[in-house]
């Protein structure tokens, strides 16, 4: 997902300046098809209950805790999903799966995962950065009873700010001063020369781990899964505890519908759109085909689900 500066903007704001970013994003064009595509059913993830923050589950041997940090409302008007094409077709797919065909929903949620001598952090949430409708992990880690000095390594999936914004608090100091911090050579070196996060380099520098993309970091535990296009150096991660494993896919999919069922359309968040959809479209008809468990920090709390083939059409089948 696209950053924002880092100043606080409101919930509002955040809409407006994701659609601003949309139109001036680097992307290809996308052909509209004649008719409206006939959407395929989905099962639905109903929204988490606004008192959950926290949700825990198992890989494994390992405990794992989704963690709410906030999320956000994008119109449909075809300036973030669907470049290219028609509010009525993504309305067609919303419709068909019971959602508001208006808008589009995304939460955040960073992944946690505890194992016999480590602590893991995927991704750290948007911080100061999006404003009060987000940066809530620090609230959602202490109902968890975690203490942030506890977090032992952390795994970047790009540097948008919706996944770095946590690593720094609004004073500019590390919010997990315990943590080694793993993401890909090219993230960093992508990261590095952004002019927001100017202030923060020095700060989490001396912590970085810049991995050659795929890289096992946690032998028999971690490795990286490199997921071309979003980002230069944009990574997942595969988590693996005996014979279960969790993918944790990173911004290769925003909406748990749309990008599923419709992985060849063009997200105005992705860099390099040719090779992100490439990418997209692979990884889903991968996971259909395996059945993975898998980690998608922007689909309906808390994220955890598999994705399988209906008729035609993959879908996004929540635990």
């Amino acid at each position: 997902m696209q950053r924002f500066s880092l100043t606080r903007i409101s919930a509002l704001a955040i809409v407006v300046a994701v659609s601003l970013l949309a139109a001036c994003s680097k992307k290809e064009e996308a052909t509209a098809p004649a008719e409206a595509p006939t959407p395929a059913p989905v099962t639905e993830a109903p929204p988490a209950p606004a008192q959950e923050h926290v949700h825990t589950f198992r890989i494994g041997e390992f405990s794992a805790l989704s963690l709410w940090d906030g999320g956000m409302e994008l119109p449909n008007d075809n300036k973030v999903f669907d470049l290219g094409g028609t509010p009525e077709e993504v309305a067609a797919v919303l419709g068909a799966a019971g959602l508001p065909t208006d808008k589009l929903a995304l939460t955040i949620h960073p992944l946690l995962v505890k194992t016999s001598d480590r602590v893991l952090l995927f991704d750290t949430g948007a911080g100061p950065l999006f404003g009060p409708g987000s940066g809530h992990l620090l609230v959602s880690l202490a109902e968890a009873g975690i203490d942030p000095q506890s977090v032992t390594d952390i795994f970047i999936s790009h540097s948008h700010g919706d996944h770095v914004g946590g690593l720094v608090n609004a004073e500019g100091k590390a919010n997990f001063p315990n943590a080694r911090i793993h993401l890909s050579k090219p993230e960093w070196e992508f990261m590095s020369g952004q002019d927001q996060y100017k202030a923060w380099i020095p700060v989490i520098k001396p912590k970085v781990d810049a991995f050659r993309p795929g890289a096992e970091i946690v032998p028999g535990v971690v490795k990286a899964v490199e997921i071309k296009g979003h980002t230069p150096g944009h990574s997942g991660y595969r988590i693996t505890s005996g014979s279960d494993t969790l993918l944790y896919v990173g911004d290769s999919m925003h909406h748990y519908v749309v990008s599923v069922q419709k992985p060849d359309w063009t997200i105005a968040f992705d860099g390099d759109s040719a090779t992100a959809t490439a990418s997209r479209v692979a990884l889903i008809a991968q996971l259909a085909t395996s059945g993975e468990r898998v980690f998608a920090v922007h689909f309906p709390f808390p994220g955890i689900g598999k994705i399988e083939k209906h008729g035609d059409v993959a879908v996004w089948v929540a635990e």
